[in-house]
């Protein structure tokens, strides 16, 4: 398995049976796509999601009804190749197995609405990897091999994203979510997260474009 790290939460995972894309967001050019087999797209924040970046490939998308209903409207020719997931759905994308995790992002505020959101495990090559999207929620059962696991939010403090590392309690756990801090924030949370995280798990930082 390869794990490329692209812009914010971006990240493209290679297998033996297929190349997923999780998230191409407005931190990402149409070259991220290169290769993909199928895309999955947590939520509808443009972080995450981007109408025009999805009209640059022909490859299917998979995704929760919330976002399906925007492609509808800002994107409908891709509408014919998206597939609506629910939460705990287990589904094939391009040939990797893939279990659709939680449904709710994270809370920005109490006086705002929540957004539905969906995270992704994927199991493939002897190993699973989980990509959250905007939540703090967990797979239910599973200790998956490694957590794409967001850095910084406006959403979370740090101590509830140092926590969720050790709650899901991954080996490998990539850092992803990373446009909010300057580089001297995102060395103090590394710091921080190196220090508090369980004992056996490892925390990685990448730039972009580079593998895990």
């Amino acid at each position: 398995m390869r794990i490329t790290k692209f812009g914010h939460a971006c990240v493209r995972v290679e297998t033996e049976s297929g190349t997923l894309l999780f998230d191409p967001g407005m931190f990402v050019t149409p070259e991220v796509f290169d290769g993909v087999d199928a895309v999955l797209i947590t939520h509808e924040h443009p972080d995450h999601y981007l109408p025009d970046l999805l009209t640059s490939t022909d490859a299917p998308v998979f995704t929760i009804d919330a976002v399906a209903a925007k492609i509808n409207d800002e994107a409908p020719e891709v509408r014919e190749r998206t597939t609506i997931v629910t939460p705990g759905q287990g589904f094939e994308a391009a040939g990797v197995q893939v279990t659709a995790v939680g449904e709710l992002h994270a809370v920005i505020h109490p006086e705002m609405p929540r957004f539905f959101n969906s995270g992704y495990l994927v199991d493939a090559d002897g190993t699973s990897v989980f990509h959250p999207g905007d939540a703090l929620t967990a797979p239910e059962g599973v200790t998956p091999g490694v957590l794409l696991a967001p850095s910084s939010a406006p959403w979370a403090r740090s101590s509830e994203l140092i926590d969720f590392v050790r709650s899901v309690g991954a080996a490998r756990n990539l850092a992803i979510h990373d446009r909010i801090y300057s580089d001297v924030g995102a060395a103090i949370f590394d710091q921080q997260m190196n220090g508090l995280i369980g004992e056996g798990q490892a925390w990685s930082r990448l730039a972009d474009g580079a593998d895990l």
